[in-house]
């Protein structure tokens, strides 16, 4: 099974026509196209392209084309525009304007064009392609952690090998260079200045613009923000959401009822599926079946993705209650909806190499080993990295790339209490260094929350307009953590 994208798919999986018509080609090419969203809704707007350098330290490593959508504004004074930045690594800004948060995108066009990018090796824009080795981890094979780690990492010299016949450089898959595609953006536009509007690994991209480019940006957005070396969460941090998502939950008397010691559930069965791996016959969509030995891994890689918003928090209770109790009927189904069987390790290369090159700090990475065995989700929640370091030394961004960033560009961040991979406290030490920050707290909310409730609009606007924002907390509706919605 190819378990390396797990989280990443699962996270992008879990995540009416506008007024107002597109401006005159303004750009180079550029094509005035009908946008379509996944609902039907439809709206005039500009498909383009710029081309940039692979690696620019190499002059010889060619060009690759970066796509974007542009929404034009609907004001007749716009300011900069508003470039939207997908997270993952590896989500893309266009396909993302196709989804729920498409009526921001055009709600943020009252203060300029807006921006759909998708990022060097994401969507539309040119990438390598996806490398399928020959390495493969068995649906009933009971390996330990380090067998399981160790074969992706020999899945990734292959996928390394591989990329580099095809004439693949994979030095210029990391956020540095990303950064300096959003300053050739900038001029391709012909724009003084752009606004950036991030989240998760796109506020990474912010955060690594305001210290390459800052006199090139207006204001900047972030949502689930995740530091220049906060790549890899640490365990500590997975541990206060968890103390977190038992106090939301103690709030509601049939889920406290239900769920009265959240992490002790989950250290429970982690506990048994270690002493004793379960067996499961899972159907297929084609009408037959296959055996997996479930592992405790397992759950720590679904638990990952799950963490990342309340609703889907409730799932990953519900998981293992039905397993404390020896009840298979939701796992199943989980795998099925997130798992294909038979499948050699795989891996696209921007996500494997932007997040490695990004890398961990030492001191953070003795941080992260001292505390593993802390949270019930293990070393998993971050996979394949930081397992990886060991790997592609030479894609490394160092340490001056981790340091910061500091200046005073406006940011207005927001912070989900029930995100469980960006965390309240990694928010404030992500923007230590910057002096123009506001920070306004979601309750309730947790990675994706731009479309939790109207005040974050409302707040995004009021920012992009100049001004404070009203209160530094937004309460949005928490979950009903004893009935989890459907996958």
């Amino acid at each position: 099974m190819n378990t390396a994208p797990l989280i990443t798919a699962m996270a992008l999986a879990l995540a009416s026509t506008a007024l107002g018509s597109t401006d005159a080609i303004a750009a180079p090419n550029e094509q005035t196209i009908m946008f379509e969203t996944q609902t039907g809704e439809t709206v005039e707007a500009v498909e383009g392209f710029l081309t940039v350098p692979v690696n620019r330290s190499d002059p010889d490593s060619g060009t690759m084309k970066i796509a974007y959508v542009r929404f034009a504004a609907t004001t007749d004074t716009p300011g900069s525009p508003i470039v939207y930045l997908s997270g993952g690594p590896g989500g893309s800004g266009i396909d993302t304007a196709t989804g729920p948060r498409f009526p921001l995108f055009m709600a943020m066009r009252q203060h300029a064009d807006v921006i759909a990018f998708d990022q060097r090796g994401t969507g539309k824009s040119d990438s390598p392609e996806r490398c399928v080795s020959r390495i493969n981890v068995g649906e009933m094979e009971v390996i330990s952690d380090a067998e399981f780690d160790q074969r992706h990492r020999l899945a990734a010299r292959e996928c390394a090998a591989q990329w580099k016949a095809s004439g693949d450089d994979l030095r210029g898959f990391n956020t540095a260079e990303s950064a300096q595609d959003l300053s050739d953006l900038r001029q391709h536009l012909g724009a003084e200045k752009i606004s950036l509007w991030s989240i998760s690994y796109g506020s990474h991209l912010a955060l690594a613009s305001i210290a390459a480019i800052p006199d090139e940006l207006d204001r900047v957005i972030m949502a689930a923000t995740e530091g220049l070396d906060q790549t890899v969460k640490l365990p500590a941090r997975t541990m206060g959401y968890f103390k977190r998502l038992q106090e939301a939950v103690n709030a509601q008397p049939k889920a406290r009822a239900l769920y009265p010691d959240i992490v002790g559930l989950m250290q429970r069965v982690n506990a048994k599926l270690d002493k004793e791996p379960m067996k499961l016959t899972i159907p297929k969509r084609d009408g037959g079946t296959y055996d997996l030995m479930l592992q405790r891994r397992h759950l720590q890689q679904f638990g990952g993705g799950l963490v990342m918003d309340p609703q889907y928090a409730s799932v990953l209770l519900e998981m293992y209650r039905q397993l404390d109790e020896g009840d298979t009927t939701l796992t199943i189904g989980i795998f099925q909806r997130f798992w294909t069987p038979d499948q050699p390790i795989s891996f696209a290369a921007m996500p494997l190499a932007m997040d490695r090159a990004s890398g961990i700090t030492p001191a953070r990475m003795k941080a992260f080993e001292r505390q593993a065995d802390l949270s019930p989700l293990g070393k998993y929640v971050n996979f394949p990295m930081p397992q990886m370091l060991g790997e592609f030394e030479e894609i490394d961004l160092g340490p001056n790339f981790r340091d910061g960033p500091f200046g005073d560009v406006p940011v207005l961040m927001f912070t989900g209490s029930l995100d469980g991979r960006t965390y309240p406290e990694a928010h404030a030490e992500a923007t230590a260094g910057l002096r123009n920050v506001q920070q306004i707290f979601v309750e309730n909310a947790g990675h994706n929350l731009f479309m939790t409730t109207p005040e974050v609009g409302e707040a995004m606007h009021q920012f992009m307009r100049g001004e404070t924002a009203k209160s530094d907390r937004i309460v949005a509706e928490a979950p009903d953590f004893s009935s989890p919605p459907g996958l």
